[in-house]
């Protein structure tokens, strides 16, 4: 059988952030969104295929004792790996041959095969952009929030944990009314639901567009305060309770 080939941008060996315990993050090349705080925009772009799914579990079989320690595994993130379904298909089911633990970090927007990638998933880490057509537009210059509720259709049905993620910009989020409507947008959209995570905006990334030859769409934004992102998760929290 002739194996799939994916555009790999990296790979890290010691994630801490992208999932459970400690998990090899590979990060596929290819992205159709464009947010203003995208901190990968060199990920944006297809690269060349150059990573075969042996190869991942080749990398992933060299960290498993550490996975086996701690509840740790695999992430797939990017860009946006659903960019790439037959690839991510592939590598996820041979490394559920191997009893490797697999996350998927997407914010949704791919290319199908959706309930064949999700079966092979143990846990998705879902990216919110924003809950409305015109702020999604807004801050992924993409109007693609109905694409995005045709994969959480599908997210939906596979009973599939979730960890909610959702980039906090100032002046776009920051204030209690959208934390009453993101709580309301997510008890309606979204089951399985086992945590949400507040990330505060940071400017981390914007040598890379400078490298690009780019101007980040964020150059003059200043980055969110964590004291007041914590706050506000706090306001969330009531909400999404009631």
């Amino acid at each position: 059988m002739t194996t799939c080939k994916g555009s790999v941008a990296e790979i890290e060996s010691f994630g801490l952030t992208d999932g459970p315990g400690i998990r090899t993050v590979v990060f596929l090349n290819g992205c159709m969104l464009r947010c203003k705080y995208c901190h990968n925009p060199e990920m944006q772009e297809r690269q060349p295929a150059l990573t075969t799914p042996d190869e991942i579990v080749k990398k992933a079989l060299r960290n498993q004792p550490y996975f086996k320690r701690n509840g740790g595994g695999v992430t797939f993130s990017g860009g946006e790996p659903l960019l790439q379904p037959l690839f991510l298909l592939e590598a996820c089911q041979k490394l559920r041959n191997e009893g490797i633990h697999i996350v998927l970090d997407t914010a949704g927007i791919g290319l199908g095969r959706y309930d064949e990638i999700l079966a092979n998933v143990d846990l998705v880490l879902l990216d919110i952009k924003h809950i409305t057509h015109e702020g999604y537009q807004e801050i992924t210059t993409r109007d693609y929030l109905d694409r995005f509720f045709e994969f959480t259709e599908v997210l939906n049905k596979s009973g599939k944990p979730v960890w909610i993620r959702q980039v906090v910009v100032p002046g776009v989020h920051d204030s209690e009314k959208y934390m009453r409507d993101l709580a309301k947008f997510l008890k309606k959209h979204l089951r399985n639901v086992e945590r949400v995570d507040f990330l505060p905006y940071h400017k981390l990334g914007s040598d890379k567009y400078e490298k690009l030859g780019r101007t980040s769409p964020y150059k003059d934004k200043p980055p969110m305060d964590p004291k007041r992102c914590t706050e506000l998760h706090r306001y969330f929290c009531q909400y999404y309770q009631d």
